[in-house]
């Protein structure tokens, strides 16, 4: 999926350029060479912004037109181009008391810097957003579970962050407002806001929806959240963190393009049977979308948000020019903005601090927070790799993100893990592609189609004058894989790459100019999540593949290995679960991962399909699954939740890619075990799994 983003709109250019005519394709747009002292410019004031939109959003309009004047069948015979968008053990202890004496929270990949999830919990309260609804719990004693509060909520809900501090909870949702103008995003010339749709789909409200709702809850009283503050943002949810009461959420956002701005050519078989038509055609019609694009004002490209108080009065939310920053380098069309919001001064509307770049991969430490954007190539030539931007903010003041420097590093991150802050350091492990010989597929050089080839590393940065600057690098290692996760703690690093075998790779970071690849352990298979058990095990999830790569014998795995010497890794117990057919939510959204330290306990949503089964209900199953984790003995089964009742009380027909009543999370609070999925809470004492001591369902959804 990553290398089908790297490539997205140009590589389908260039297939369609070199399947067409004769030789290589010429570049109809100068590419842009990679930076390699990157740097983010403040715009003097909106003038020189709404230039800058202007010229970025005219070449990008050119890049996508001059795609057809390389495209011809001849002789009038033909069919309608696709356009170029992307394709898409402890004694027991009773649930009684004023609260547990320990229970899992959000899993987290910093301490003290929280991330958001649709679950959210303080040890006696529990907050699930289902549907379009947020459901509010008592959950302590656990033998008197209870839904105490609903409270509808605009939109398509995302994730949220509880204070409970403050007794406050930070919603954000998707909802669709009437605004002029055709969205496209940063990923591609006609993708719309780049939404984050990794565990949720994009069903309902994603496609559609082209503006951000953040909704402030007070919930002190849990049987009637009131709503303190909205705030409405044109745009996508990417992200959110929380350090103490200061909240940063990451939005994206698209241009807005003239409505009678067109991207590609309306078909005929005259047109596109004759290249000389085709290019006069392109010509006229570049030059007309240039005019209307000019014409345009800077609020019709960035249109303001606003702020409705508890008390119902609105006030516009505009944006300051002089807080929009652009890169010295391409990085595609679209907006970052990092929304500070101070909860300690609620009185003070929220700023935001913009990127005129696409969206990447977001890190945050509890003093800054770090930004990523691929090198943006605006059409494939010979010689071109992935190199990827970083750029850091300091957010040690609620009431903002300072822009601290910006970074260069070659390849592409998997995920947020990829990236870590220690002692002022940043890690970061890339995936590199080696450059092609030849771009043109028709010459058989296919760098569109066929996977690069790829070496993996580890760089460090220090920020100094106001850069990121390399302090060293890890050799290469990996040929021809990439890397599946990787994890820093402390002054160690471990990377997980796959391509037919699973190596786990074991770094000694105590040098940062000098990082060092000192142990490595070759497995069949794959580790998409690291987690750790102290400084001596690592706890990971992934899959089991036969070491030929293919899926015969797939099945999700658990492993714990030894890297108490880092020089000799060992993966010291395994336990597979489920049929080729497996599947858990935890296999990409680390935040399914819940790890229990003070049990020793860990839970996982599983699903599975057994295809001979007399009908998909008996074939279908959704649980929890429950293990007691030992680094001396492993893996203990402990038993499963199962939800089955619930999700079969919904028609199939209510299921849909926003909302399946399947299980999804779990927390866990001294030897009690919540089992959470969009029919319901289910909660039961981990000496009986299969017994639910209480249950509370929800409502059924509401279909758009």
């Amino acid at each position: 999926m990553r290398q089908w983003k790297r490539w997205s709109w140009a590589g389908v250019a260039a297939v369609f350029a070199a399947g067409c005519d004769e030789g290589s394709p010429k570049s109809p747009i100068d590419n842009e060479p990679v930076q390699q002292a990157a740097r983010l410019e403040a715009f003097p004031g909106c003038e020189a912004l709404e230039q800058h939109i202007e010229d970025t959003a005219t070449k990008q309009m050119r890049a996508t037109l001059e795609v057809y004047k390389t495209y011809y069948f001849g002789g009038g015979r033909g069919e309608e181009m696709p356009t170029t968008g992307a394709p898409p053990p402890q004694q027991d202890s009773a649930g009684g008391g004023d609260r547990p004496n320990d229970y899992t929270g959000t899993n987290n990949q910093v301490a003290g810097v929280h991330e958001a999830d649709f679950v959210q919990n303080d040890g006696t309260r529990i907050f699930v957003l289902s549907g379009n609804r947020l459901y509010a719990h008592r959950s302590w004693p656990a033998e008197q579970l209870a839904r105490t509060a609903v409270l509808e909520v605009e939109g398509w809900p995302r994730e949220m962050l509880l204070d409970a501090e403050r007794n406050r909870l930070v919603i954000t949702s998707a909802v669709h407002e009437a605004r002029p103008g055709k969205v496209t995003g940063g990923r591609g010339p006609m993708d719309g806001p780049a939404v984050d749709c990794a565990g949720m789909g994009c069903g309902y409200g994603g496609y559609d929806s082209n503006t951000v709702k953040v909704t402030v809850v007070d919930v002190t009283d849990l049987s009637a959240p009131q709503v303190l503050e909205q705030i409405y943002l044109p745009g996508g949810y990417l992200n959110a963190r929380r350090v103490e009461g200061a909240v940063r959420l990451v939005l994206s956002d698209g241009f807005r393009w003239p409505e009678d701005v067109r991207l590609h050519p309306e078909y005929s078989s005259g047109l596109f049977g004759s290249r000389e038509r085709m290019a006069a055609y392109v010509d006229a019609l570049v030059k007309q979308n240039e005019q209307r694009i000019r014409a345009q004002t800077l609020a019709q490209w960035l249109p303001p948000g606003r702020r409705v108080l508890a008390n119902g009065e609105a006030a516009p939310l505009a944006y300051d020019c002089a807080s929009f920053y652009r890169t010295n380098a391409p990085t595609g069309l679209g907006l970052v903005s990092v929304l500070s919001m101070n909860l300690d001064a609620s009185d003070s509307a929220p700023t935001r601090t913009s990127l005129v770049a696409a969206p990447g991969e977001v890190y945050a430490s509890q003093d800054a927070l770090y930004l990523a954007a691929r090198h943006w190539w605006w059409w494939p030539e010979p010689g071109q790799t992935t190199h990827t931007y970083l750029h850091k903010f300091d957010i040690r003041d609620p009431n903002g993100a300072t822009y601290e420097g910006s970074g260069t590093v070659e390849g592409y991150l998997v995920n947020q893990f990829a990236m870590d802050e220690h002692e002022g350091v940043l890690r970061v492990a890339t995936t590199v592609d080696l450059p092609a010989e030849n771009p043109n597929p028709g010459s058989g050089g296919d760098v569109a189609w066929t996977p690069p080839e790829t070496v993996n590393r580890v760089v460090t940065f220090r920020t100094v004058d106001g850069q990121l600057k390399e302090l060293g690098r890890s050799a290469d290692l990996a040929r021809g894989e990439r890397i599946f996760s990787a994890r820093f703690m402390g002054k160690r690093g471990y990377v997980v790459t796959f391509r037919q075998v699973d190596p786990l790779f074991t770094f000694d970071l105590s040098d940062p100019a000098n990082p060092r690849m000192v142990g490595e352990l070759k497995i069949p298979g794959f580790s998409t999540y690291i987690h750790p058990l102290g400084d001596s095990h690592l706890l990971t999830f992934g899959e089991h593949r036969n070491e030929d790569g293919t899926w015969q014998d797939r099945a999700l795995k658990l492993s714990l290995f030894d890297v108490s010497d880092l020089a000799n890794p060992r993966e010291t117990f395994t336990h597979q679960l489920g049929s080729m057919s497996s599947h858990s939510e935890a296999l990409y959204e680390h935040k399914a991962f819940t790890f229990f330290p003070a049990k020793g306990l860990l839970a996982i949503p599983f699903m599975d399909w057994d295809y001979n089964a007399y009908d998909y209900w008996s074939g279908f199953r959704s649980e929890l699954r429950v293990f007691r984790v030992d680094t001396a003995t492993g893996f203990s089964p402990v038993g499963t939740v199962s939800v089955r009742d619930m999700y079969q009380s919904f028609s199939v027909r209510n299921w849909s890619w926003y909302w399946s009543p399947t299980v999804r999370r779990s927390i866990m609070a001294d030897d009690y075990v919540y089992t959470v999925s969009d029919a319901g809470l289910r909660v039961s004492h981990v000496a009986n799994l299969q017994a639910p001591v209480a249950t509370a369902p929800f409502l059924p959804p509401v279909m758009p």
